[in-house]
């Protein structure tokens, strides 16, 4: 028989370390797949297309791209999850434009990036959703759609990674967009 283990809140030392380690980990994962043209799911998959389209850096993208999900999440999540959030979207947004002038790859192949991408990343997001925050809104615009009429959360990601994933298809070389999708699984 399984038994619950006991948790502590934890304490502003312990979320702010979690956060700069999650973000950092993120920021590695996206300055990994910038670099490979490579693109992701959510809101931080949205992000790296329209930089990939526009031109702009990442960073102020991704940070402006999740101001309407702080209001969905204060009235779905709280003042705490939102703040904590705010907190990590605005590490993640600097730590990406930084990143690309202190990490450099001199050979990356494709498939390995885009696993260990995945993999990095994955492990930051847990970090953070660990210490009771977020980065991106999508999620939370399903949760939210989910309490209003019973479709569920994760059924909303999964529409908004295949609208995201077609529409990379339609700009991106097919190739880097298949390698981008063995990275997200």
């Amino acid at each position: 028989m399984a038994q619950d283990i006991p948790t502590t809140p934890h304490s502003t030392l312990e979320d702010a370390q979690a956060f700069a380690l999650g973000t950092a980990m993120c920021a590695l994962g996206i300055t990994m797949l910038t670099h490979l043209g490579l693109i992701t799911g959510q809101t931080a998959g949205l992000a790296v297309l329209l930089s990939y389209v526009t031109g702009w850096s990442f960073g102020p993208i991704f940070f402006v791209l999740n101001l309407p999900f702080y209001w969905l999440g204060w009235v779905r999540l709280g003042r705490r999850f939102v703040v904590k959030s705010l907190v990590c979207v605005t590490l993640l947004s600097v730590m990406a434009e930084t990143f690309p002038g202190l990490v450099r790859f001199d050979q990356l192949d494709p498939v390995l990036g885009a696993l260990l991408i995945g993999g990095v990343t994955g492990l930051g997001l847990i970090v953070i959703f660990r210490h009771g925050a977020s980065l991106g809104g999508v999620g939370v615009l399903g949760l939210v759609i989910q309490d209003r009429t019973g479709f569920r959360a994760g059924y909303v990601q999964l529409a908004f990674d295949v609208t995201l994933f077609a529409a990379a298809f339609a700009i991106m070389e097919p190739r880097l967009v298949l390698f981008s999708l063995a990275g997200a699984v």
